[in-house]
C-alpha cells in the first residue's frame, strides 16, 4: 500500500468525525443561513491568512535530506497567495463587513488550530504540516463545491460570494492528485508517522472550528433565515 493510501486509511475515522459536524451535515441537506456562512468565512479568513507564512516557515526549516521538497513548496506558496483576500471579497459580496473581519480576531477553535500548525512546523517534525494540508485540501475538495451549490441556491447569493469555495474546491481536486504523488515519495517511517499523527489532530481541530459555528435557525432549510 502506498503511503498516501495508508494516510487516508489511518485517518478515516477522524475524517468521518469531522464530516459528521452538525453544520456540515445540515448544509449538505440545504439547511443554511447567511449568518452561518459569514461565520464560516470569518474563520476561514483567519486560518487561510496563515497558509503562505506556514509554507514559508516549513521551507525555511526543511532538513537537507528533504531539499527535494522545496520546488513543491514553492508551487504551493505561489498558488495560495491571495486566497485570504478572496475570502474578504466573498464576505463583502454577502453584505458583510470585510474590514471588521480583517481587523478582528478568530474564534478560539481557529486560534488553536493555527497555533498547533506553527507548533508542528517549529517544535515537532516539520513534515507533519502536510497533515494539515491533507485535512484542508482533502475535506474541501469533497465538500466545498457541494456546499457552495446549496448555499447559493438557498440564499440567492451572487456568484461573487463564492470565489473561495468554488476555487478552493476546483483547485484542491488537482492538488489532491499532486499531494498523493508527493506523499508517496516520503519513505522515512518517522516522517510518515508524523504526518499521520498531525492529520489526525488537524481533523479534530478543524472539526472543532465547524462545531463552533452558529447553526442555522429552524426553517433555514427553506431559505427563510438570512
Amino acid at each position: 500500500m502506498s503511503f498516501f493510501d495508508t494516510l487516508v486509511e489511518q485517518t478515516a475515522a477522524a475524517r468521518t468525525e469531522l464530516v459528521a459536524a452538525p453544520i456540515i451535515q445540515g448544509c449538505l441537506r440545504g439547511q443554511v443561513s447567511l449568518a452561518s456562512y459569514l461565520a464560516f468565512l470569518r474563520e476561514a479568513f483567519h486560518h487561510v491568512r496563515h497558509t503562505v507564512p506556514l509554507f514559508e516557515r516549513l521551507r525555511a526549516v526543511l532538513p537537507a535530506r528533504h531539499a527535494w521538497l522545496r520546488p513543491a513548496l514553492d508551487e504551493y506558496i505561489d498558488e495560495e497567495i491571495g486566497h485570504d483576500e478572496w475570502i474578504l471579497g466573498d464576505i463583502a459580496a454577502c453584505g458583510g463587513d470585510a474590514d471588521a473581519v480583517r481587523a478582528g480576531t478568530p474564534g478560539i477553535a481557529t486560534e488553536v488550530m493555527v497555533a498547533y500548525a506553527y507548533d508542528v512546523v517549529t517544535r515537532c517534525n516539520p513534515l507533519g504540516f502536510f497533515g494539515m494540508v491533507h485535512v484542508l485540501e482533502g475535506t474541501s475538495a469533497a465538500l466545498a463545491l457541494q456546499a457552495a451549490d446549496q448555499i447559493r441556491s438557498r440564499l440567492g447569493l451572487p456568484d461573487a460570494a463564492f470565489r473561495y469555495l468554488n476555487s478552493h474546491g476546483s483547485l484542491d481536486q488537482q492538488h489532491t492528485a499532486n499531494f498523493a504523488r508527493l506523499m508517496n515519495r516520503i519513505q522515512d517511517p518517522q516522517d510518515q508517522a508524523a504526518i499521520v499523527h498531525a492529520a489526525t489532530v488537524f481533523y479534530r481541530l478543524y472539526g472543532d472550528v465547524f462545531r463552533s459555528l452558529p447553526l442555522p435557525p429552524a426553517g433555514a432549510s427553506q431559505g427563510a433565515a438570512r
